[in-house]
């Protein structure tokens, strides 16, 4: 029994001795409670959720700054594009005493457009949702910063939408003094160019590319009427325009009886390669993004001018016997102002079948029709933008594909190509308001111009030079 007294004892003491053990135990070997778990799933997915909003938000930024940066460099090769691009250009078409003169011109035009487009002109333009012009939205640039305007580029600043768009207001009056070029009056230059900029340009610019435009093709237009970037806005307001402006100013002394060949084709050569370069960023960045877009119309660009260039210089060789430099640098030029209504709607080949159309087409123009009818487009601005412009405009309407710009959305044709005949039509109608606005506008102000300030020099200082009369400066002193 004493036995069996001291085991039992024993068996006791242990299994008291093993209690605290067991209650030692991790908590984790518990069964958890289901609203435990549930905060912790849930406080796993708002970490994921978390991290994947912040990714989201570099992503957008790095394409925010991407394009932003192209956009910005697009507009400094636009402005090139004036100058020294143009001025050069157009100066060495000129006789020597008034090179500095047209030079002058494209120089003044810079800062003057820039300083109407602050105050009024971007408003005009892309301000208010009207159908033919803006409103003073953005008048002074009010409320115009570094927060996108949805509206036209939501992945940049409007800042820097408005300062490219500010390039192509600057360059388009420019083009208009071809025409004028030796015998107009700076003073009247002045005027005309401010009144062309609020009367016609504004206009135009509002209708082809603000929200509601009558000819708008993305927000609201009831013609929609297809310009990626410029061929009614730019180029057929500017070379019509041009036109009216050598009729009524009528000739220079002595023209045409008096040879008057150009006194420099080398700046004219260096102005022209110069334009082609800024032309990238006159239509690829017309994109407004750094997307394969861009790259399309980067492409056509390129494909279109070098088109056009052989195409002149083969009409001309087919004539003549030999291609001159002067003809190839303004096929080029043709070829540019061509492709570039279409330079966001159409595939390579078709960039390559504008621009050779366009080269042969102002050929005829500028050496055909020019002599038909007698007129003195001094530096043929109507010839290369009027001509070249409004063939481009309407071969956009039969070029264009929704592969390479489904603008009216997916599934939907876009152009001839593609089934959508009626195109052509509305690219008719854009052409043909763009030539109105030109011819009625013109004729008013240069009414207006005459009457205030004179548009014309005198005979004497025509044949003096404008270089003296209205810079008191020459180009070029020989005798230094």
């Amino acid at each position: 029994m004493k036995r069996m007294g001291i085991l039992c004892w024993c068996i006791l003491t242990l299994v008291l001795s093993s209690l605290p053990v067991r209650a030692q135990q991790p908590a984790a070997s518990l069964p958890v409670a289901p609203s435990a778990a549930s905060a912790s799933s849930a406080d796993s997915a708002k970490a994921v959720a978390d991290k994947l909003n912040q990714l989201d938000q570099r992503v957008t930024a790095a394409q925010s700054n991407a394009d932003n940066a192209w956009m910005l460099v697009s507009a400094a090769l636009v402005l090139m594009m004036t100058g020294p691009g143009l001025a050069l250009f157009y100066g060495g078409l000129v006789r020597h005493k008034n090179v500095l003169a047209i030079m002058m011109q494209s120089f003044a035009l810079m800062a003057l457009i820039t300083v109407l487009w602050a105050l009024v002109g971007y408003s005009l333009c892309f301000g208010g949702g009207g159908p033919v012009i803006g409103n003073f939205q953005f008048a002074m640039l009010r409320g115009v910063g570094v927060v996108p305007n949805a509206d036209y580029a939501a992945t940049i600043p409007q800042l820097t939408f408005m300062i490219y768009q500010l390039m192509f207001a600057v360059i388009t009056p420019a083009l208009i003094t071809g025409a004028t070029a030796e015998r107009m009056k700076f003073s009247g230059t002045c005027l005309f160019m401010t009144l062309w900029f609020l009367l016609v340009y504004a206009p135009m610019a509002h209708m082809v590319w603000g929200k509601g435009g009558f000819l708008n093709a993305s927000l609201g237009g009831r013609f929609p009427t297809l310009d990626f970037a410029g061929g009614t806005v730019v180029h057929i307001t500017s070379g019509v325009s041009a036109l009216v402006c050598a009729l009524y100013m009528g000739k220079r002394v002595g023209y045409p009886k008096q040879p008057m060949p150009p006194h420099s084709l080398v700046l004219s050569f260096i102005g022209a390669c110069l334009l082609w370069v800024g032309w990238f960023g006159f239509n690829a960045g017309s994109a407004l993004s750094s997307g394969g877009l861009a790259s399309s119309a980067f492409v056509a660009t390129h494909f279109g001018a070098a088109a056009a260039a052989l195409s002149w210089s083969l009409a001309e060789w087919l004539k003549n016997g030999r291609a001159s430099a002067l003809g190839a640098i303004s096929g080029a030029v043709a070829g540019l102002v061509a492709i570039t209504p279409a330079a966001g709607f159409v595939d390579p080949m078709s960039a390559l079948g504008i621009g050779f159309i366009a080269g042969v087409f102002c050929y005829w123009m500028v050496t055909k029709f020019k002599a038909i009818f007698g007129y003195d487009d001094a530096l043929d601005a109507f010839g290369v933008h009027g001509a070249g412009g409004t063939i481009g405009a309407l071969l956009t309407g039969v070029c264009a594909r929704m592969v390479i710009n489904p603008i009216y959305g997916d599934g939907k044709a876009v152009g001839g190509f593609d089934g959508h005949w009626g195109q052509v039509g509305n690219q008719v109608v854009g052409i043909l308001l763009a030539w109105g606005f030109a011819i009625v506008g013109t004729i008013v102000i240069l009414k207006i111009v005459d009457a205030v300030t004179g548009v014309r020099v005198t005979e004497e200082q025509e044949i003096q030079g404008l270089d003296i009369t209205q810079h008191g400066e020459e180009g070029y002193n020989l005798e230094a």
